[in-house]
């Protein structure tokens, strides 16, 4: 047996949620991601992709928006080629953000949520953000460039309990080693 095994290329990050009880206001989960570059992996982000940006060479992008869980299926959907993303990039951090425009809401507050990251058909981690209930937003997903170029994926869910707008300054710093 070889230790050949095929680096990460091109993945989808979802987020799924049931929509708010009658009478009370939309909830809506955003999915942001940071690139970060050697110089600097778990500082300030190179830049941000979120629900109104894209990256800069169209490399991560947003495919679906949801701002109530009234989706069928998957709610927000991002897509990443890593395998295309410029090689002064070594680190991308994938995060789920709780909106609190009408109300202050934590992963507790959100009916039935989950997240999904996968490559093609192979599902590479689920979770229902059951180990950060008390979080306004989490890192859901980090992917790492070694030092041959190719793209390994670190799970884990890191919770985040301060204002959702200080989470994209820190997601970087999230999980750090």
């Amino acid at each position: 047996m070889s230790g050949f095994s095929k680096a990460i290329g091109k993945v989808e990050v979802a987020l799924k949620w049931d929509p708010s009880p009658t009478g009370q206001s939309p909830t809506d989960l955003d999915i942001i991601a940071g690139t970060y570059t050697a110089d600097d992996p778990y500082g300030a982000a190179a830049y941000l992709v979120h629900f109104d940006s894209r990256s800069p060479d169209g490399t991560i992008f947003l495919n679906r928006d949801s701002q109530d869980g009234k989706g069928f299926g998957w709610d927000e959907v991002m897509t990443l080629e890593l395998d295309r993303l410029d090689a002064r990039y070594t680190r991308v951090v994938v995060g789920a953000v709780i909106q609190q425009r009408s109300a202050h809401r934590t992963f507790v507050n959100v009916l039935n949520p989950e997240v999904r990251v996968r490559e093609g058909y192979n599902v590479l981690a689920e979770d229902d953000f059951g180990s950060v209930l008390g979080a306004t937003a989490a890192a859901v997903a980090e992917f790492v460039r070694d030092g041959s170029g190719s793209w390994s994926f670190r799970p884990g869910l890191h919770g985040f309990e301060d204002d959702t707008e200080v989470f994209t300054h820190a997601m970087g710093g999230l999980g750090r080693p």
